[in-house]
């Protein structure tokens, strides 16, 4: 069907063209994209076996939704999508302000359109972008704002009095008519405006003043929520979640290669950053697992949840982080480090909340405990768990080879325990920090160890982070002084009582072990 050809009445009734509720439009296109395979919702991951489904079949019961669940799950994102399964266009009486279908006309102005013009009543076609309403819900929002009011102006203008239909001015919903209609925070509106969707929901009455207007819209109804208990700010009115056909949970990621899988799809990052700066997957696993451990600790509220916009927010600050050590050092290329981590630390302290606020360093001493849980669970993924290396001692009639063995960090740890620390600076020059880290007994011999693969570049990373899991393991100590990262023994930091001279009776190097 050519749309061009087709700009009156007449020639709409002569074409092929049949009208469909939006919701029985939805339901004709999501069976076409099941039926060929294609993901309806793009670019959503994590959620192709538990929240699509449920808004697929949602969508084909031709149900109104209500997404539940906490801050940056994608809720708004799954309703913008919806708009994909609407009709390219559809034909509506020209000048209408709610979208009148040209077979079924509901407001006053295009019913008197047809009865003046009959099958002259010129026709406009609408994009299905232009189909899509949006409404932040806020304490604020008036039923003026959804609904209507009467318009004083155009009253004065067109000479009519308040008694005329014609002096309405429609809200946003009644202009998302024939379309997809979204209220983002529904329990952030109060309980008497939510009530005002009561009839539109169920019905299709609007009430707009002393008009009584029976309109039955034509509308697809998506919600979003948090979790009733979030905040005191308010909840859904129990008689309106009752109309409310569909209530979909969703989730966070469950896996790190899911919420790695979304950080790099929705990462700002320009083309100029990425030809300069070299991130490896092991420091993008740190990132995820920042976000992984701050919804499991005791000291992030749960209720508030921990938003994917985290680990995005982290991830452009890391790049950019290293970015500004190349620059600061007239470094043509560089890789992001372990070290450069200090740099996520806002984007942690602005993403969480805590159970009890406190000092203002409350927040930074958090998001610093959480980049070390981080690291403590991810270096277990690479090389032994220290916890079972500290456990471990020598029984039996073992050799001295043997026994060294057990613990693969010893010669590290020997080498801080003999009075020698490692100073890395946070703008440190790539070639300097390597240096550095080579200078450290046993720490390239175990890197080369568990990954005999790795080339140069990656084996200097892993060294760093062989000392960051160390001290994450309380094995060593380090300490974040103005710029610079400083490694050394964990006792010596402890237990700084100057210059005692112990002799090799008094202590045993395995007691501290």
């Amino acid at each position: 069907m050519d749309i061009k050809k087709i700009v009156t009445l007449r020639q709409l009734k002569k074409s092929d063209y049949q009208s469909l509720s939006v919701k029985d439009e939805v339901r004709k296109n999501l069976i076409a994209k099941i039926q060929t395979k294609e993901n309806p919702f793009k670019g959503i991951i994590g959620y192709e076996d538990t929240v699509i489904p449920d808004t697929e079949r949602a969508l084909l019961s031709r149900h109104n939704i209500l997404f539940l669940g906490l801050r940056g799950q994608a809720k708004t994102r799954m309703a913008r999508q919806m708009v994909d399964l609407l009709d390219e266009y559809i034909p509506i009486v020209a000048g209408s302000e709610v979208n009148d279908d040209p077979l079924k006309p509901l407001s006053k102005y295009a019913k008197d359109q047809i009865a003046e013009h009959a099958d002259d009543t010129p026709i406009y076609w609408v994009h299905r972008s232009e189909r899509y309403g949006e409404k932040l819900a806020t304490p604020d929002v008036s039923v003026a704002d959804l609904i209507g009011d009467i318009d004083p102006i155009k009253a004065a203008n067109l000479k009519l009095s308040f008694a005329d239909e014609r002096v309405l001015h429609y809200g946003i919903i009644p202009r998302s008519n024939r379309g997809i209609f979204v209220i983002n925070e529904i329990p952030d509106l109060q309980a008497r405006i939510q009530v005002s969707l009561f009839n539109i929901l169920e019905e299709g009455d609007i009430q707009i003043r002393g008009f009584k207007l029976r309109m039955p819209l034509d509308i697809l109804f998506v919600f979003t929520a948090n979790p009733e208990d979030y905040t005191n700010r308010g909840s859904i009115v129990t008689p309106l979640k009752d109309r409310i056909q569909s209530q979909i949970l969703t989730h966070y990621p469950k896996t790190i290669d899911e919420s790695l899988a979304i950080t790099e799809q929705e990462a700002n990052i320009l083309e100029v950053q990425k030809e300069r700066v070299a991130i490896s997957d092991l420091v993008k696993r740190l990132v995820e697992q920042v976000a992984f451990e701050a919804r499991n600790n005791e000291y992030v509220d749960k209720k508030s949840g921990v938003s994917a916009r985290l680990t995005i927010a982290a991830y452009e600050n890391l790049v950019s982080s290293a970015e500004r050590r190349a620059i600061i050092n007239n470094e043509k290329s560089t890789q992001v480090w372990i070290s450069d981590l200090v740099g996520v630390i806002p984007s942690v302290t602005g993403k969480i909340e805590l159970v009890y606020e406190g000092e203002q360093e409350g927040p930074y001493q958090v998001a610093v405990n959480l980049i070390d849980k981080a690291l403590r669970s991810l270096f277990v993924q690479y090389f032994p768990n220290p916890e079972q290396a500290k456990k471990k001692k020598a029984t039996g009639k073992k050799s001295v080879d043997e026994k060294q063995e057990e613990n693969p960090y010893k010669q590290i740890t020997t080498w801080f325990n003999s009075h020698n620390h490692l100073d890395l600076l946070v703008d440190m020059k790539d070639e300097e920090k390597i240096q550095a880290l080579y200078k450290v007994d046993g720490l390239y011999g175990l890197v080369k160890k568990y990954f005999h693969a790795a080339n140069d570049r990656e084996n200097a990373l892993l060294m760093e982070f062989v000392l960051h899991g160390l001290s994450a393991y309380s094995l060593i100590s380090k300490k974040m002084i103005e710029g610079k990262i400083e490694f050394k023994d964990l006792m010596g930091s402890m237990m700084n009582f100057g210059d005692l001279n112990f002799t090799d009776d008094e202590l045993n190097e395995d007691d501290f072990r």
